[in-house]
């Protein structure tokens, strides 16, 4: 006996956002078998074998009958297989083995493995988070994975153990499932110290790393002070060995820990790129793409399969380290240009349009020339690369991206016998990130009645505007070098930013003529 058209809820995710679908199932006088329509992708068209077996495996039967399953609105491109348990769930209410009551209430997410066990699609915590958003107070999901959507406060989290458990809670059965909650976090909220146990090349290597393994790089150290205070991009350009690398993973480490919104909007970028998490990232993260990364690796993308994401999404709310950058295809450096402004990728294809946030701080290193040893006085070995060649070498960066970066830093070699003798007290990362908080909470009060936080987010209408201009006996020096053309706008108003942030490290209400004078320096190039 057939229980007509049954309907539940699923998620489509498109980047970090989104979709409800509803799987419809139903049964029509045909043979035997199964048909999942509306814009399914390869892995979601495999659902039926996996559904049959699932289901068989359980000790559950479907109808004899043809069932035909919808996933509506069935326009949208729907990749995964996170919709293994809807459609198992709606194609047993259409067979009679459930009640359909709460099938249309409850967002279902898992993948069914051939035993009738539920798997961890990818992006679960991003699910979850859709999920919410979209209305639903109730969500299942497979009891191993349930501590990760037990993070996203203000849903119930029903896991279930087995295909057979998630049935038993919509007969109102009470085994095969439970009610999960976190164990290590009980909301976004109480977000604080700590990192993930899974998340690769963030909070892993920061705890073995610490800025006083830096000797005799006070200056560089410094600048990199002002850059997590204010979230400034740097760029670097050294000899080899002069410890650009050192300096930029060391960044990481100085950098407040995350706020609960950024906490989240991290978390979810982890859950799509397959981390399992048992809690919420709270450093962070550093992404350090190889050189050989293409255009989309770093910016992301779409095809058939799905929005994928790119380095710059990955490092959002940390770093994004380019290690030797002249060495990426000039197509992949631009690309990072407007991401760097706009702190965000749009990706657009035929079908699918995705927003893709991109808040993260870049960091540049290079060698001044092919060899590495242009213009350097310690080194055995001479330069013998032509003007030309480093000309070209270091043009591999082009101007409009070199344009976005706030802090250039000429690193030198510290010299063997500073390495011998500097047995003084070098700053920890402790130390300097309570310097960083400090001034970051001095920008955020004032700037609380605006949508900013940092001072390089802060647009140019709030900077130049008349209440918050410096007067021109202070910006007189960046004033000039914007005349003669050695600033553009942009850089103008980038070392305007960077003298806020000075300002704020020194405990000072606004940017006086010593720190618009340093951070021109530091905007031109400093070298340390």
């Amino acid at each position: 006996m057939s229980a007509g058209v049954c309907r539940a809820a699923a998620i489509a995710l498109t980047g970090l956002d989104g979709t409800l679908v509803q799987v419809e199932a139903a049964v029509s006088n045909q043979l035997p078998g199964m048909a999942i329509i509306g814009l399914p992708d390869t892995a979601l068209a495999e659902a039926k074998q996996r559904v049959r077996l699932a289901t068989q495996q359980a000790g559950l039967s479907l109808s004899k009958r043809f069932l035909v399953v919808n996933l509506s609105p069935a326009a949208l491109p729907k990749q995964g297989s996170g919709f293994d348990l809807a459609i198992a769930l709606a194609a047993l209410a259409a067979s009679s083995e459930l009640p359909a009551d709460h099938l249309e209430r409850v967002a279902h997410i898992g993948e069914l493995s051939l035993d009738g066990g539920l798997r961890r699609p990818p992006g679960l915590l991003s699910a979850v988070l859709a999920a919410h958003r979209l209305g639903f107070a109730q969500v299942m999901v497979p009891a191993a994975h349930a501590q990760e959507a037990a993070l996203v406060p203000g849903i119930e989290v029903i896991a279930a153990h087995s295909l057979r458990g998630a049935v038993a809670w919509h007969r109102g059965e009470s085994e095969g499932w439970h009610i999960a909650t976190p164990e290590t976090a009980n909301d976004v909220g109480n977000a604080s110290g700590g990192s993930p146990a899974t998340e690769t090349s963030s909070a892993s290597s920061q705890g073995t790393h610490d800025m006083s393994d830096v000797i005799g790089q006070p200056e560089a150290v410094e600048a990199l002070v002002v850059a997590a205070a204010g979230k400034h991009h740097v760029s670097m350009v050294g000899p080899p060995g002069s410890g650009k690398t050192l300096l930029a993973t060391r960044l990481a480490t100085i950098l407040p820990d995350l706020t609960a919104e950024e906490s989240i909007l991290a978390s979810s970028i982890a859950s799509l790129r397959g981390t399992t998490l048992t809690e919420l990232v709270r450093r962070p993260p550093f992404i350090a793409p190889h050189h050989t990364a293409t255009q989309v690796s770093l910016t992301g993308g779409g095809d058939s399969r799905g929005v994928h994401l790119g380095a710059v999404t990955q490092a959002c709310c940390g770093v994004l380290f380019l290690d030797e950058a002249p060495e990426f295809s000039r197509d992949a450096l631009n690309a990072l240009r407007e991401p760097i402004e706009s702190r965000h990728v749009s990706v657009h294809r035929a079908r699918m349009h995705a927003v893709l946030p991109a808040q993260m701080q870049v960091v540049i290193a290079a060698n001044p020339c092919p060899c590495g040893y242009a213009d350097s006085l310690d080194s055995a070995e001479p330069c013998r690369c032509s003007p030309s060649q480093r000309v070209r070498y270091l043009g591999r960066i082009s101007g409009p991206l070199s344009d976005r970066i706030d802090l250039r830093l000429t690193v030198r070699r510290v010299p063997s016998m500073l390495l011998e003798s500097d047995d003084s007290a070098r700053p920890t990362s402790s130390e300097l990130r309570e310097r960083v908080i400090l001034a970051r909470t001095r920008a955020a009060t004032r700037l609380r009645h605006t949508p900013w936080r940092v001072n390089a987010e802060v647009a140019s209408s709030w900077l130049l505007a008349a209440e918050n201009r410096p007067p021109r006996s202070v910006t007189a020096v960046i004033d000039r070098a914007y005349a003669r053309g050695a600033l553009s706008m942009r850089g103008y108003e980038r070392t305007l930013r960077l003298g806020w942030t000075l300002a704020d490290l020194a405990g000072k209400p606004r940017p006086e003529r010593d720190e618009i004078r340093q951070a021109l320096t530091l905007r031109n190039g400093a070298a340390i």
